[in-house]
């Protein structure tokens, strides 16, 4: 696998306030974000935050029996398709050292359909070494563009590799170093022949990394802000007009804060605060849902 590698300290640098006064056209109050997690005890949870004023929140349906209490070390973005009575949920997990998908649907009530219970399919080995993973599905509107599904993968060096699923399988496609000191990764932008991760780092960084449907694999790196990102552990996005829903969830103090970005614009980028998340975020592990088209804008 020919690689090549992307430096955090390499992007460009400018000093600039974390959050600005001024309020994104497109952050608007109906925006939202479909937040899922995995209990301890092996449950999926939902629920949608909306960026009003203040934050809500709505209530926590838990579907419970979806994985063996502890079972999963990482999960990827989940589908979410209403069925009419319930949803079809498909996504990958990690379970020890192997890959699987997961496909169910849930009842009305949100338990799982005893019709359509969960299908994990084993895809490999050898995934102990990683600190997360995410699907990217570029799935067009229009029926002439590609389809394209990609997954993405960081070990614990910091090197991000790439699979590309076709009609034979999943098949490695490149990888790149020099993302060591990332604390989370979230795709905020996809198109078929690019996808877009937003990235904190230990040093409090936040950055876009654009990585291109190239091979070997290449990216360009982007400064957003220079300080304080350090606080979350992990950033879920979701699209809201042109521009992105952002939560970090802080796991020191258990809690989660809901910001707006506007289209990315280097340091000028307009990020805004929309404040604390209600609640208390616990779970050994959070995602988000997708419906069947993610339009991701937010680059």
């Amino acid at each position: 696998m020919r690689t090549k590698t992307i430096s955090l300290a390499g992007a460009a640098v400018l000093t600039f306030a974390l959050c600005s006064t001024v309020t994104p056209a497109d952050a608007a109050a109906t925006c939202s974000l479909n937040l899922g997690s995995v209990t301890t005890a092996g449950a999926q949870t939902a629920r949608t935050i909306t960026a009003s004023t203040p934050v809500s929140v709505g209530a926590v349906t838990t579907t419970s029996g979806v994985y063996q209490p502890g079972a999963v070390q990482h999960i990827s973005t989940f589908r979410n398709i209403p069925t009419g009575t319930g949803a079809a949920r498909s996504g990958m997990t990690v379970h020890g050292n192997a890959l699987y998908s997961t496909a169910y649907s849930t009842l009305a009530n949100g338990q799982v359909d005893p019709a359509h219970p969960v299908a994990e399919s084993r895809i490999g080995g050898g995934w102990s070494g990683f600190r997360w993973i995410d699907e990217s599905i570029h799935n067009p509107v229009d029926p002439l563009e590609p389809r394209r599904t990609t997954l993405y993968a960081q070990d614990t060096s910091g090197f991000l590799k790439r699979w590309t699923l076709d009609e034979t399988g999943w098949h490695g496609t490149g990888g790149i170093g020099g993302l060591s000191a990332a604390k989370s990764m979230t795709l905020i932008a996809r198109e078929f022949s690019y996808d877009v991760f937003l990235l904190n780092n230990r040093a409090g960084r936040l950055m876009t990394v654009m990585v291109f449907g190239t091979y070997p694999m290449s990216t360009y790196g982007t400064t957003l802000r220079t300080s304080t990102w350090q606080v979350f552990e992990q950033l879920i996005a979701a699209p809201c007009g042109t521009g992105t829903l952002i939560l970090g969830i802080d796991r020191d103090t258990r809690s989660a804060t809901l910001y707006s970005m506007a289209h990315v614009n280097g340091t000028a980028t307009v990020i805004r605060s929309l404040g604390k998340v209600p609640g208390s975020f616990t779970d050994p592990h959070y995602f988000r849902y997708t419906p069947r088209n993610d339009t991701l804008r937010g680059q």
